[in-house]
This record gives structure tokens, C-alpha cells and sequence, in this order.
């Protein structure tokens, strides 16, 4: 994994114009219902924000392609659970799920958008977050009022996240080397 990770960095460090595109299908993989469990798109993201540290990527077109990506992704499984709701929510890995899957509904039901919004930054609701939230019935607006901020949110801190990272490991290291 360590490999293929490193790879990918260096393929967008080499192919800096392809970045935007690149953190868009990471965000969008990683905000699809169940996808994000298969793809480490958030270390994945972390680390293209480390190559903003060593002045090879601009953060802001990472920032666009990954707002736009988890948008895109989020918005897609919201549209999954309120169209195949209650046969996306029995099926596959949460069939014998079900009073964890009625609890979260439970959640999009009683904290609405917050729980949307709050979704976008934990990895293991994120997977499944945004399909309950249709499968909820939330109302695309109502949605959509908590998902943009999320999601714009969570693709700046990211890479941002692996940013600040890399300064802070370039800095310890110049301090130490004596350079």
C-alpha cells in the first residue's frame, strides 16, 4: 500500500495540471455510500496536501477539485438512499445492521443538516452518512444547506491537513540537519 501510495504522490507531483482532477476523484470516491471503505482517499488527500508543503502543488486548485468531488459524491448517495433506501440499507454489509442503520436514520430525523454536516468528517460515518440521509427523506434543500459547507470544509482541511504536515516536518528537519 505504502508503494502504490508514494507512486500516485509522485505521478501528481510530476503531473501538477492533473492535481484538481486527481482530488476530485479521490473526495468523490471517498464520499460515494460504501466506496470510502475500499479507497484510502483521506490519506490519499493528506498526502497531495504534503506536496503543497514542498511548493510542487497550489492549494487552491486541489481545494476546487476536492469541493467539487465530494459534492459530487455526497450528493450521488443522498440521491442512492432516497431512491433505494430501504433495499441500499439491507443489503450487503448492513443487513445485519439493521438497529445500528434505524439509529442513524434516527439521527438524520432529530439533528438534520448538523448530522450531515458532521458526517463529512468522520471516516467510518462517512461511508454510509449521506445514503442515510436520503433514506431519511431529508429534503434535497435542507441537505444540500449542511452538505456545501461540509464538503467545502473537509476538502480544504485535508489537504490543507497534509500541508501543515509537511512544513512542520520540513522545519524539524532543517532544524535538525542544521540547514
Amino acid at each position: 500500500m505504502h508503494a502504490a501510495l508514494e507512486r500516485l504522490l509522485d505521478f501528481v507531483r510530476d503531473n501538477a495540471t492533473w492535481a484538481p482532477y486527481i482530488a476530485f476523484a479521490f473526495a468523490f470516491a471517498e464520499t460515494v455510500a460504501f466506496v470510502s471503505i475500499l479507497i484510502p482517499s483521506t490519506a490519499i488527500l493528506f498526502g497531495v496536501g504534503g506536496l503543497v508543503a514542498t511548493g510542487a502543488l497550489q492549494l487552491f486548485p486541489l481545494w476546487v477539485g476536492a469541493s467539487l468531488g465530494a459534492l459530487t459524491g455526497s450528493t450521488l448517495s443522498w440521491w442512492l438512499g432516497r431512491r433505494f433506501g430501504p433495499s441500499i440499507l439491507s443489503a450487503g454489509p448492513l443487513r445485519n445492521q439493521q438497529p445500528t442503520v434505524e439509529r442513524g436514520k434516527g439521527l438524520f430525523v432529530r439533528f438534520g443538516p448538523a448530522a450531515v454536516l458532521i458526517g463529512h468528517f468522520f471516516g467510518p460515518l462517512r461511508a454510509v452518512a449521506f445514503v442515510l440521509a436520503g433514506a431519511a427523506t431529508m429534503a434535497f434543500l435542507r441537505f444540500q444547506l449542511a452538505n456545501v459547507p461540509g464538503a467545502l470544509a473537509w476538502a480544504y482541511a485535508i489537504p490543507k491537513s497534509g500541508a501543515i504536515g509537511g512544513d512542520v516536518i520540513g522545519h524539524l528537519w532543517r532544524t535538525l540537519a542544521g540547514g
